[in-house]
Parts: C-alpha cells; sequence; structure tokens
C-alpha cells in the first residue's frame, strides 16, 4: 500500500459518513437497513470518483501554463 488516493475515493471514508449518516437518521427514527448503506456507499463512492474526474479536467481546461 504505497500508492495514496484523494480521501473521497475511499470506500472506507463513504462508508463510515453512511454509518454516521445511519445512526443519526437513527436517533430521528428513521431505519437504514445493510442493503440500502451497502448501496448508498456504492453511490457516493461513484459521485466522489465522477467530482473528482470532473475537477481534474476543469482544472486542465481552465490552467494558465502548459504541461512539460
Amino acid at each position: 500500500m504505497n500508492e495514496a488516493k484523494d480521501w473521497y475515493r475511499s470506500k472506507t471514508i463513504w462508508g463510515g459518513l453512511v454509518a454516521l449518516g445511519a445512526a443519526l437518521a437513527g436517533l430521528f427514527g428513521i431505519e437504514v437497513d445493510g442493503a440500502s448503506s451497502e448501496a448508498l456507499t456504492s453511490a457516493l463512492t461513484d459521485a466522489a470518483a465522477a467530482v473528482g474526474a470532473v475537477m481534474a479536467i476543469w482544472g486542465r481546461l481552465d490552467a494558465r501554463q502548459t504541461i512539460a
């Protein structure tokens, strides 16, 4: 594990956020089952990767200097 990745590409981070959200929802009487949590984690990870890709492309297009 020598390669680093952005935090938003980590399924562990998204899984933790979903678990936190499910716990908070439970405090308000909303139940979230395991299958829903897994699907939500996968969807959020995919969405974060897509946002990262768009940001990278936009950053390159908006750049003021050329790539060497």
